[in-house]
Parts: C-alpha cells; sequence; structure tokens
C-alpha cells in the first residue's frame, strides 16, 4: 500500500504564520540553502540575502528607485529592473531572470553582474520570467510573451509564450505556444517538465528528451483553476504546491492530480471575482488587476521550501515587504543546487 499523502488534512494556519525579512521591494522568488539563509528577488535591481539571524543586506551592482518611486501603479510593474525568478548556478552565482529588462543576467554574490543572454535567433527574447537549472547544469527559461507590457498580454486569447533552453552557450526554444509561461519545475528524475500557464489558468508538462527537447504535452491537475497560477514547487511525495497570484491563494496537486488549497488569503472576494469574470471575456484590466490582493503578502507568487530539513515553506509576492513562512507536514524536493 502506497504511504498516507502527508498534506491529508493539511491546512495552513494564518495566525501561525511567522515572517523573514522586512522593507523588502517585489521579493517575487526565492532561494533557499541548507544553512537556513534566503536569498530574495528585489526590485533595487538585485537580491536580498537574509541570513539565518535575520540580517539582511541588499546585494546590487547599481542600485535602482524606480519600483519605489512610481507614482503609477501599473507602471511600478511594468517597468524597471524587475529580478524575478532566480537560480543558484553551481560556482554559486546566481541566475537572474530580469521581467524588467527582459534578459537573461548571472550576478556574483557580491554584486557584480552581466548579461547572459537578450535575444533568441537575432530578436528579442520577450519577457523574461523565471530561470531554473538542472543537474546537468542545463538553463531553462521562461518566456512569457512578447508583448513588451505584460498586463496587455492577461487575455485568454494571447498563446505567444514559450519555453527555452541554454545549453553551451546557444539558447533555443523547446516548446512554444503557452498562455503567459510562469514558473517551470522538474520531477524528481528529471523526466517531466511541468509549466504554469497563469493565463491558461493550468499547469502542462512535457516530456523530456536526451537532448532536452520536450514531447508528450498534456494537462496535469485540473483544466482549470477559476484563477491565475504564477509558482509551484515540488515536496518530496509528489505534489505539486503552487500559488494562485492576485487571487492569493496556496495550492497543492496530488500525484493523482486532486488539487488541495492549503491557504487562503483571498476567500473569494468580489475583486477576485470581478477579474475572474472580466477576463473570461477578454476585458482584465490593470485596475482590476490591482484592486486584487489579501493582507498576509499581496499577490502571491512563489513556494520555495528551505530550512535545514526542506519543511519551512516561504511565500513570495509582488507586493509584499516581507516573507511569510510555516511548517509543511512533508520536506520539499531538494533542488539542483542542494548538495552541489
Amino acid at each position: 500500500m502506497a504511504a498516507p499523502n502527508p498534506i491529508d488534512g493539511f491546512e495552513i494556519d494564518p495566525a501561525a504564520l511567522t515572517f523573514v525579512g522586512e522593507g523588502l521591494q517585489r521579493p517575487e522568488c526565492i532561494l533557499a540553502e541548507p544553512d537556513g539563509s534566503l536569498w530574495s528577488a528585489d526590485a533595487r535591481g538585485g537580491v536580498v540575502h537574509i541570513q539565518p539571524d535575520g540580517t539582511q543586506a541588499l546585494i546590487t551592482q547599481h542600485q535602482a528607485d524606480s519600483f519605489a518611486a512610481a507614482t503609477d501603479e501599473e507602471q511600478r510593474f511594468v517597468s524597471g529592473t524587475l529580478p524575478n525568478g532566480l537560480a543558484f548556478a553551481r560556482n554559486g552565482d546566481i541566475l537572474i531572470s530580469n521581467f524588467g529588462t527582459d534578459r537573461l543576467e548571472v550576478m556574483t554574490r557580491d554584486g557584480a553582474l552581466r548579461v547572459l543572454v537578450d535575444e533568441i535567433d537575432g530578436s528579442p527574447i520577450g519577457k523574461v520570467n523565471f530561470v531554473l537549472r538542472d543537474s546537468r547544469d542545463r538553463i531553462w527559461l521562461t518566456i512569457s510573451t512578447r508583448i513588451k507590457n505584460w498586463m496587455s498580454a492577461m487575455s485568454p486569447n494571447v498563446r505567444d509564450g514559450y519555453v527555452a533552453l541554454y545549453d553551451q552557450g546557444r539558447l533555443r526554444v523547446v516548446a512554444d505556444g503557452f498562455g503567459f509561461t510562469n514558473e517551470i519545475r522538474l520531477d524528481a528524475r528529471e523526466e517531466w517538465l511541468y509549466v504554469v500557464e497563469t493565463c491558461g489558468r493550468r499547469i502542462t508538462r512535457l516530456r523530456v528528451a536526451e537532448d532536452g527537447n520536450l514531447s508528450h504535452r498534456e494537462t496535469f491537475g485540473p483544466s482549470d483553476h477559476g484563477a491565475f497560477i504564477d509558482g509551484i514547487a515540488f515536496d518530496s511525495y509528489g505534489n505539486l504546491w503552487g500559488t494562485h497570484v492576485m487571487t492569493d491563494r496556496l495550492f497543492a496537486i496530488t500525484p493523482d492530480g486532486d488539487l488541495r488549497i492549503l491557504l487562503d488569503d483571498d476567500r473569494n472576494s468580489a475583486a477576485g471575482r470581478a477579474l475572474m469574470e472580466a477576463f473570461a471575456q477578454d476585458k482584465a484590466t490593470p485596475e482590476l488587476m490591482l484592486a486584487c490582493g489579501g493582507t498576509i503578502a499581496p499577490w502571491f507568487a512563489s513556494l520555495t521550501f528551505g530550512g535545514p530539513d526542506l519543511r519551512t515553506g516561504y511565500i513570495g509576492s509582488l507586493r509584499g515587504t516581507r516573507i511569510p513562512a510555516f511548517r509543511a507536514p512533508v520536506a520539499g524536493l531538494p533542488m539542483a543546487h542542494w548538495t552541489s
């Protein structure tokens, strides 16, 4: 008999949440290390390193103030430097998918920054969203859309997102036609790549061939979450955890494809319903999006497992200034950097 799923009956008590960091700007993605330290994407142009004792330091080559100084809320989230997805290179450098500058960057831990790639086949790369390194040191990249203002791509009819693979100095498209490609994860054996389609409101998976090509495309879990999905992460049992952005829920999909809501900071609010109803009619606007969000860390964006036992969950967000944390009933699946 299969072991019981450790998330059976599990829900996160909002009152039991603790918080890490302070004064963060757009902590969209979080990396954790075995010593308990965290690295959080930050809209000032780099990352914030948070030590296990809570001390923190902004690491960036040039500090930007465009995010904090913006007087137009839409422009705050679509322009300037917007570090988004993060991954560790094998040597410890930080790979940054910059959603504002539309390029994949690499930064040393003391802030020296260089551009790794900003075009594909001679054309602009598009809205670079997330980056993932696998155990073979290949770099997987998601491009949400080729539309400059990503809010204009929040449509059920736009399918120009793609997944690219950067291997031995070359970037190539390995799958396309996605509805706003967002975070991606590989399963424990790196046999399947799981792809968030934010505007498809679903998670798609594809089988990974030896050469990195992708095939056998299929939906994993519900065909429509009825909400925008942003980040995902596996636990060691095989559950795929994730976030519903703007409507601010944390969910998990079991290996059998069942959806479980583990934390709901939106409670089906009027603003969330209005946004989803407008989206179904292709009438979602920045104003409707900006009206959404809970109180814990508005616009849940990602989920990271950390702590020495990988059982502390950290929630990244687009509009929060600190990182909520909780204890999970199961350890997360170690990422490629955990033992390398």
